[in-house]
């Protein structure tokens, strides 16, 4: 898909170096950082979907459960 965008002098200017020492299209830059950006703040929601759970749900281990954890581990010599 085509599309138009603006972005700050600078930016381009820095973009065009890179791309050229990568030997890629400025629009395969565009894409690859956008799409980047995109997969990084979709783990961002999914910390903040879980915050939400665990705010209305408690989160402790069933103690009983915690318990048989305990019991199932091999002992240690410290």
């Amino acid at each position: 898909m085509k599309t138009a965008i603006s972005v700050p002098d600078a930016v381009f200017s820095r973009a065009e170096v890179f791309a050229r020492r990568r030997k890629i299209t400025r629009s395969a830059l565009f894409s690859a950082a956008v799409d980047e950006y995109v997969q990084h703040h979709r783990a961002e929601d999914v910390t903040r979907k879980l915050n939400e759970v665990y705010a209305r749900e408690d989160s402790a281990l069933d103690p009983v459960l915690e318990r048989l954890q305990t019991l199932s581990l091999p002992r240690e010599e410290w």
